[in-house]
């Protein structure tokens, strides 16, 4: 009777988790971050072409086409002009079966086999269905081995029904994201330790370093999966010696797992050298205000922040954390493996400047440790059972009550009450339980923030604005007496002087909240037709000397008249800073030959009232 429950809780969940993926199909899968996951195997199979050297205005094309994201965020281009995709390739390898799958039918059913078009599309959305069943599949071995049918069957509906993980793999991030593939990646991790540390088979150690190779090839910082294997029984020092022997005793197949994971890890640093002339290289470096902060890790707002935090997302988690300290006395031999990898990737994740993982519903990234935390969750469920009735009626209350809060915010979400980055703690309570956000009620959200670029500054009224910088030149090293707006200097612009002095300012003086909005005003002075001899401004953040939200407002759009002195004005958002240390930087830059003089040059901070 037991077995047959559990395999008709599984059929329906499989059942549920297929039907949502149809129902909520996307119109592009292949499209935002995904698309740079998949970008290697159009490169490599049908451009010939991974550092798109002669193929960039084919992908820009492909963009255009199919839109499939604002901007090529997913690449950076080097100096020499080639293209270093951002994401490393563990996902286009793991996308493989099912790309080569597409390509074959868009070749016979005579679609564009430029590898975006619907067959490709629509593979990739199959394969990711099939890894999600994999996934459910393999946990269902994991958890049987620790629990009863029942608790086991249990676990498995509050995985889908009360996380972000149903929400992640259907409604958004097209059921290719990494966090689906890296939820059964884990599972996999698991199952395959618990095999071969009964079995010490070959196979078992083959295929653990292979799911561990792809895993960290997918994301690299997924060399903490290793702690699993490498820590499975450890609890003492006993047993450390025991297990350090073990290891000595089977080296030759550890020698195998390792050259396994080199040959994979390999992969990457090859496209590396290939690409930019380096083994190593940071890809994401083209963007300095993304990075990691090892220093200053953002743990309570990952876990506890309104705008994203796991635990207030995802409450259910918090039993899977009471349930590893039962761990440490009803299992010891798997709670030091357990505990250290968890401690290792709150650590990591909230290390990385971007805490909240851009749009999301709760925190995305955690989705892929799920299977871990069924284990830890199911020894909180046992103890639960083994108290008195009230106190069992209580706990299953609680579940009861996240189950329906996880499933309304999903809804929520879905239909965009809440929101999936903006989210603030007043705003918050103020639609809890509603199924309408008014525009008063937006207003707590924090700021709006563009993906094209483009930023308007319309709601002036509820700021207040003060001025913080004036340069008139009057006293500057470098000034000039030709011309000048006010006083007897301005700065020319001229080809020993392409750069104007810049204004630079600290964030932390700019603002104490979460953004502000610059507004600059200077006079210029063209001597020719701009259209010949352009010039701009550039406003960007500097983190460490290096540039971010660089953003420059060019001559060709501010509409000047010659040999006058012509108002101009441009506002900037400031970015989510990496540090309050980052300086806001503005200067005049000239590009053509001929003069212009600039002058009177103010910055003007606008803070929410």
């Amino acid at each position: 009777m037991k077995t047959r429950l559990l395999k008709i809780v599984v059929f329906i969940l499989l059942l549920f988790i297929i039907v949502n993926n149809i129902i909520f199909v996307p119109a592009n899968i292949l499209s935002w971050d995904v698309f740079g996951y998949y970008l290697y195997l159009p490169a490599k199979f049908i451009y010939h072409d991974l550092g798109l050297r002669n193929h960039g205005d084919a992908i820009h094309s492909v963009i255009e086409k199919y839109h499939s994201t604002a901007s090529f965020y997913q690449a950076v281009q080097t100096p020499e002009g080639n293209y270093v995709f951002k994401y490393s390739m563990g996902l286009s390898v793991l996308y493989a079966p099912f790309f080569f799958i597409g390509h074959l039918i868009a070749k016979i059913f005579g679609y564009p086999t430029d590898g975006f078009s619907i067959p490709y599309q629509y593979s990739i959305f199959v394969g990711g269905i099939i890894y999600s069943i994999l996934g459910i599949l393999v946990l269902v071995k994991v958890l049987i081995r620790f629990f009863s049918e029942k608790i086991t069957a249990i676990l498995l509906c509050i995985l889908v029904f009360s996380t972000n993980y149903i929400i992640h793999i259907t409604m958004y991030g097209q059921n290719a994201m990494s966090h689906n593939y890296l939820f059964t990646a884990y599972a996999l991790i698991l199952w395959f330790t618990i095999r071969w540390h009964e079995t010490y088979k070959w196979k078992y150690i083959v295929l653990l370093g292979i799911v561990c190779g792809l895993s960290i090839l997918s994301r690299p910082s997924e060399i903490v999966c290793l702690i699993i294997p490498l820590l499975w029984g450890v609890h003492n020092k006993e047993t450390f010696f025991a297990k350090f022997k073990m290891l000595l005793q089977y080296r030759f197949q550890i020698l195998v797992f390792l050259i396994i994971l080199i040959l994979i890890g390999s992969f990457q640093f090859m496209y590396w050298k290939a690409e930019t002339g380096k083994y190593l290289y940071n890809s994401y470096g083209a963007n300095p205000g993304e990075g990691f902060e090892f220093l200053s890790p953002h743990i309570s707002d990952f876990l506890f922040s309104f705008r994203k935090g796991w635990l207030i997302y995802t409450p259910v988690m918090i039993f899977a954390l009471v349930g590893l300290f039962i761990l440490l006395k009803r299992n010891k031999l798997i709670f030091f493996v357990l505990f250290v990898h968890f401690i290792f990737t709150l650590y990591i994740l909230s290390s990385w400047s971007c805490w909240w993982y851009a749009t999301s519903f709760g925190q995305r990234v955690m989705i892929p440790y799920y299977p871990l935390l069924a284990v830890t969750l199911g020894y909180f469920i046992v103890w639960l059972n083994e108290r008195k009735k009230l106190f069992i009626i209580i706990g299953y209350s609680f579940f009861a009550i996240f189950l329906l809060l996880n499933i309304f915010q999903s809804t929520q979400s879905y239909y965009g009450i809440i929101s999936l980055d903006r989210m603030t703690k007043d705003y918050y309570f103020r639609i809890f339980g509603k199924m309408h956000a008014s525009d008063e009620d937006k207003k707590l959200l924090l700021v709006g923030r563009s993906f094209d670029g483009v930023e308007i500054f319309n709601n002036e009224s509820e700021y207040n604005s003060r001025v913080i910088k004036k340069m008139d030149f009057e006293n500057s090293e470098k000034r000039d007496s030709t011309v000048a707006y006010s006083g007897k200097y301005s700065f020319r612009l001229d080809s020993p002087d392409v750069n104007s002095p810049s204004i630079e300012y600290p964030y932390y003086k700019l603002t104490n909240k979460d953004h502000a909005w610059i507004r600059i005003t200077a006079y210029v002075f063209p001597t020719c037709d701009v259209i010949d001899n352009p010039f701009s401004l550039v406003v960007h953040f500097n983190h460490k000397e290096f540039p971010y939200k660089y953003t420059t407002y060019g001559s060709d759009k501010m509409k000047l008249e010659l040999n006058k002195w012509n108002r101009i004005t441009f506002d900037y958002l400031t970015p989510e800073v990496r540090s309050k240390e980052d300086k806001l930087k503005v200067h005049f830059f000239l590009s053509g030959k001929e003069d212009i003089f600039v002058d009177d040059i103010q910055i003007e901070v606008f803070e929410k009232k």
